[in-house]
C-alpha cells in the first residue's frame, strides 16, 4: 500500500469517529433533563466530534497539497480554546440566575 491509502484510512476513520462523537453530543443535548447536564453534550463530546472532522480534514488537504493547511489548524486551535471558556460562561451564568435544574444534578454552589 502506498502512502496515499493510508493517509485515506486514516481520514476516514477520524471522520467516522469525529461523526459519531458529534452525533452522541447531539443527541445528549437533546435528551438530557436540564441546563447543567445538556452542556455537556456540546461542550464534551460534540467538540471532540467536530475536532476530529477538522483534524482529518487537516490531514487530508496538508497531503494532497503537500503544505500544512493553515485553515484547518486555526480552526482547530480555535475550537479547543473557545469551546470550554463558552461553556465555563454558560455555567456561570445559569447559576448567577439560579436556572432549575433536576433532582439528579448534583450540588448547588450558589448556596455554600
Amino acid at each position: 500500500m502506498n502512502s496515499s491509502v493510508w493517509v485515506e484510512w486514516i481520514v476516514a476513520v477520524l471522520i467516522l469517529v469525529g461523526s459519531v462523537f458529534a452525533l452522541i453530543g447531539s443527541i445528549g443535548l437533546l435528551k438530557l433533563p436540564d441546563f447543567f447536564m445538556r452542556l455537556h453534550g456540546p461542550t464534551k463530546a460534540t467538540t471532540l466530534g467536530v475536532g476530529a472532522m477538522v483534524i482529518g480534514s487537516l490531514i487530508y488537504f496538508s497531503s494532497t497539497s503537500g503544505s500544512l493547511s493553515v485553515h484547518e489548524l486555526l480552526i482547530t486551535i480555535f475550537l479547543f480554546m473557545t469551546a470550554p471558556v463558552s461553556a465555563n460562561m454558560l455555567a456561570k451564568a445559569a447559576m448567577h440566575t439560579r436556572i432549575k435544574q433536576t433532582e439528579r444534578t448534583k450540588g448547588e454552589p450558589w448556596e455554600q
